[in-house]
């Protein structure tokens, strides 16, 4: 029979006023909890008297439990706030992962105040015991519903940087590697973003040795074992994904060289067959950009020739050819355009593999290739002159706001590539081909737009003659005649200039190929909560 709201102050009183001999009354705490079968005034007493007490009577634990879950159910949502939010007094000894599993389930709830309620018990028997919550949290990820999996993802990936030092012990970051894993084994492309990011901060892992763990994990992920279907957008976007993941792990200590023989092997191979579920996208330079980042921390590579090889067809094809003359043949057709993303990724690629064989473009290339690459590359640093002294022109004695404007960071991303790409080449044409010079490539934010644009405008007095390198590889370089500058290339705009610099590491598109739903997760029967 329900107890009354005066039934429950009466029992109330005699329990807070038993004290040491509290567990004498039991009747009187069965009493409270039978206040959950009343009425809206009596499950919220029943809801703040159930806890209070709770520690008195173990014969009743289960029970007391019990109680405060069904008011967690309850219709009444301010029921169910105020049970949610005594949970956490149920949190002790044994019944700590039991109170972190029902609490990680009501994640799943819909209602702004009581999500945040559920978030802050979490976080309160986090505090108390992290193993044991970890525990409930992990239970649901990999048994639970999907809405549940999907919160407790993402509340372990928003909250555990923000845990104390002395909460996150060896032993605790050891058990989310550990569980971790075997999630991994089945997951949706948010849900292995959101999960990398919980490991890459765990202290256990800043170690090289850490580090070299994440990355073999991702390796899993990406199937490298595997030749790449071009046409298949989910398997590119799981190779991109898996690619973003593991790019801040690299360092001279844990190497890319995995990541960097697949792309040279599969991906460009394939570079113009690739697809990608966001439409958006560039996908060509978006996998160039990845090369290129990964391209320093390449180790020993098994088919370094080969892949060089790869790398330096694949710039052939981006460097065009020029022009026939005025009268040739060809006259009065459009000049090609110059793609000085692409060149800039493809250049500073082969220019950091080119450093462990520098004699591969003299002794690996053929005479008629290399004449081919000497012609195509000595037009393509003409045109990029021309661009050089335009963009300096534009951004010349422009400070501040000026710059800050949409069409003047355009010029100044364009200006960095551009000077990349005019280093790059002038160590091609040393004698013997260099690879010593240094540069930053152009999406990586270095210092601010003023100073890089002012440093890009003011730092190279010399005449355009003095800046192309225009003899052949291997020989001196002679300075570039300025009669033909303008005839021969024509800077592009447009289409080219609003790509330009556009790269970010967020998550694009999701994982969707490969096991069941997603990454590979079926869907779940819905059932009760607890």
């Amino acid at each position: 029979m329900a107890a009354t709201v005066e039934e429950l102050y009466r029992n109330y009183g005699i329990l807070a006023d038993a004290k040491e001999h509290l567990s004498q009354h039991k009747d009187a705490y069965q009493v409270i909890l039978d206040g959950v079968k009343g009425g809206p005034k009596e499950k919220r007493l029943a809801a703040q008297f159930i806890p209070k007490f709770f520690s008195s009577f173990p014969d009743l634990a289960d029970a007391a439990i019990n109680a405060q879950l069904d008011l967690c159910e309850d219709e009444d949502v301010s029921i169910r706030r105020q049970a949610i939010k005594e949970l956490p007094r149920f949190a002790a000894g044994e019944n700590l992962p039991r109170v972190a599993d029902i609490l990680t389930q009501l994640l799943q709830t819909d209602d702004a105040a009581e999500f945040n309620q559920v978030n802050t018990a979490l976080i309160s028997i986090f505090k108390i015991d992290a193993r044991g919550t970890l525990g409930g949290l992990f239970s649901q990820i990999l048994q639970g519903e999907d809405v549940v999996r999907e919160r407790a993802i993402k509340f372990l990936s928003s909250k555990m940087k923000g845990m104390p030092e002395e909460t996150l012990t060896k032993e605790v970051e050891d058990f989310i590697f550990i569980e971790t894993k075997k999630v991994l084994e089945d997951v949706t492309g948010e849900e292995f973003v959101l999960l990398m990011r919980v490991l890459s901060g765990l202290k256990n892992l800043q170690t090289v040795s850490g580090r070299q763990q994440l990355v073999e994990l991702v390796v899993e992920q990406a199937y490298l074992e595997q030749a790449l279907n071009p046409a298949d957008a989910d398997s590119v976007d799981r190779l991109l994904q898996c690619t973003r993941q593991a790019l801040p792990l690299f360092s001279k200590n844990v190497h890319s060289t995995r990541f960097v023989t697949y792309f040279c092997e599969h991906v460009l191979p394939n570079l113009s067959m690739l697809t990608s579920p966001v439409a958006e996208l560039d996908i060509q330079l978006e996998v160039l950009k990845l090369l290129a980042e990964m391209s320093p921390y390449c180790g020993d590579m098994d088919k370094l020739e080969s892949n060089l090889m790869m790398l330096f067809e694949k710039l052939l094809e981006f460097m065009p050819l020029p022009p026939e003359e005025e009268n040739g043949e060809n006259a009065g057709n459009e000049e090609p355009k110059l793609q000085f993303s692409y060149v800039e990724c493809l250049l500073f690629s082969f220019h950091q593999l080119g450093k462990k064989l520098p004699d591969f473009l003299i002794d690996k290339v053929n005479a008629e290739k290399l004449k081919d690459f000497k012609i195509r590359l000595q037009y393509f640093a003409r045109g990029l002159q021309v661009y050089i002294r335009q963009l300096r022109v534009a951004l010349q004695g422009k400070t501040g706001d000026a710059l800050k404007t949409e069409e003047n960071k355009i010029k100044v991303v364009a200006l960095k590539i551009t000077n990349n790409i005019n280093v790059l080449i002038k160590d091609l044409f040393h004698n013997p081909p260099s690879y010593k010079s240094t540069v930053t490539l152009s999406w990586k934010p270095v210092q601010k737009i003023e100073a890089a644009a002012a440093a890009a405008v003011v730092g190279q007095k010399r005449s355009s003659g003095e800046d192309v390198p225009t003899g052949t590889i291997g020989k001196k370089v002679s300075p570039l005649p300025r009669r033909d500058a303008r005839q021969i290339y024509n800077p592009p705009s447009g289409k080219y200039s609003a790509s330009i610099g556009n790269f970010s590491y967020e998550q694009r598109g999701g994982f969707r190929g490969g096991r069941g739903r997603g990454f590979g997760r079926g869907n779940r029967s819905r059932g009760r909560i607890f």
